[in-house]
């Protein structure tokens, strides 16, 4: 069941923090990742990562985003610069169930 779902209202209705994204990521070069709400209309760069061939820790990266819903793009900004993600665990908590005021 996504984060957020429930038998009485749909998944994205309530106002999210989203703290923290950890993933298994294997490449090369600095992987970039940026959350973004709905439409794009907010959005907050985290740092960036260093990636290598083999790694045995799953990197944890720190973010500070409220929405409703969000959006993660992970990209690269340099030639030859790959990656390759085979898991992601997005931390989030619930703020509110709507808008204040």
């Amino acid at each position: 069941m996504p984060f957020g779902a429930s038998d009485t209202q749909s998944s994205g209705e309530f106002i999210s923090h989203f703290n923290a994204v950890r993933f298994r990521v294997v490449g090369n070069g600095s992987l970039k990742l940026t959350f973004k709400s709905m439409d794009e209309v907010m959005q907050v760069a985290l740092p960036p990562v260093a990636l290598s061939a083999a790694t045995n820790r799953e990197p944890r990266v720190l973010a500070n985003f409220q929405q409703q819903r969000a959006m993660l793009e992970g990209y690269t900004t340099d030639i030859n610069e790959t990656f390759k993600i085979n898991r992601v665990i997005i931390f989030a908590s619930s703020l509110w169930t709507e808008y204040p005021g």
